[in-house]
């Protein structure tokens, strides 16, 4: 057999990726998410505003910094996974939070 590589792609798009930050952190920032998910600050911000929009995110400001939360009973926007929910998706793909940061999935 040859050697393993890591494929070029990935299963998941941007905006789960986005997504999946914030249910790791909910208090992180966009200039953390584009780092994670490999994007810039400004296409983080641009996912944030259509999950925000989408009603899949709620942000709250809390002094200079938002903090997010996940509507996990939102649908899925796949027709493929129709009748799954948000935190299903989550419940499989993220780890828990850190102890002290709350996520409501």
């Amino acid at each position: 057999m040859g050697v393993e590589r890591t494929p070029k792609w990935s299963f998941l798009t941007n905006h789960a990726r986005v997504l999946l930050s914030i249910a790791q952190d909910p208090g992180i920032r966009l200039r953390e998410i584009g780092e994670r998910v490999g994007i810039t600050e400004r296409a983080a911000h641009r996912i944030v505003s259509e999950l925000v929009a989408s009603g899949y995110v709620s942000r709250a400001r809390d002094g200079r910094r938002s903090h997010y939360t996940i509507q996990s009973n939102m649908p899925l926007p796949d027709s493929l996974a129709r009748g799954k929910r948000v935190g299903h998706l989550l419940d499989i793909l993220a780890t828990r939070p850190q102890s002290g940061s709350k996520s409501t999935r």
